[in-house]
């Protein structure tokens, strides 16, 4: 935890100025803040481009196959792209305003929390890499362990408070009562992920120290591209769910307005 504390406390506190400012811009209205999830989306995938470009021009300056290992680290990087692709694709949802910001509120929710565990799974990587690389694999397999419970405590922790000010965390984005209640409504969802983020980030980041890099990186690969991108557009194209979540808080706010 003494290597963990530092790499989530800086993890956090980068990603806390993109948040901030989406924050400010939610308070201008729905347009603004779909506008600014968009934009950052786009930031997003097209600096991601730009790393791996600088990374591969420092292949000819040092003395190792560069390529080797910027590859798995890109291919993992590709989660993100996932996460920004689906931003994207809910600007093609009936009420497209809307959809587009309650999602935008919600990833950056998400990734936020998930800047915890990205913290945990380095420092359970260079700890299990150091036993690795000591010859004591009992060592690397109690690390491990460690911090497998301090991952279902944190996420308890996070889950829980998640919910708990579910009906509040919206009004941080935004002045408008639909965004307001439809964060509200996925807030259980973002606790569920956010509980099992730990368990994948602490798991990748084991992997990792055991030198599967290429493992971890065709299995990021196939879950967010084989299954999770394609089940999104299922769900929100062809089964609608998008648009019954929409449908569902207008009963909400009508049976309140009759009430």
């Amino acid at each position: 935890m003494v290597l963990a504390g530092p790499l989530i406390a800086v993890s956090l506190l980068q990603y806390c100025l993109q948040v901030i400012s989406i924050m400010f811009v939610g308070h201008l209205g729905e347009l603004p803040l779909s506008s600014a999830s968009l934009a950052t989306s786009f930031a997003s995938v097209s600096g991601f481009s730009v790393l791996a470009t600088s990374g591969s021009s420092l292949y000819p300056l040092l003395p190792w196959p560069l390529p080797l290992l910027l590859f798995p680290a890109s291919v993992s990087c590709l989660e993100y792209w996932s996460f920004e692709m689906v931003v994207l694709l809910s600007g093609l949802l009936p009420n497209p305003q809307l959809e587009t910001s309650v999602l935008s509120v919600s990833l950056n929710t998400c990734w936020m929390v998930y800047m915890i565990s990205v913290g945990l799974g380095g420092a359970i990587s260079t700890r299990v890499s150091n036993e690795m690389g000591a010859g004591r694999p009992q060592g690397a397999r109690l690390a491990l362990c460690v911090m497998v419970v301090v991952a279902v405590v944190e996420g308890v922790i996070v889950g829980t408070g998640t919910i708990l000010v579910r009906h509040l965390w919206g009004k941080l984005y935004s002045n408008e009562e639909e965004v307001i209640s439809y964060v509200a409504k996925m807030m259980p969802l973002l606790a569920l992920s956010d509980f099992l983020d730990g368990f994948q980030c602490v798991l990748s980041g084991a992997a990792r120290g055991c030198g599967w890099q290429n493992l971890c990186a065709f299995i990021n690969l196939g879950a967010y591209y084989v299954v999770a991108i394609p089940s999104a557009v299922l769900f929100a194209f062809v089964l609608h769910i998008g648009g019954m979540a929409r449908k569902a808080i207008d009963r909400v706010q009508k049976t309140s307005t009759d009430c």
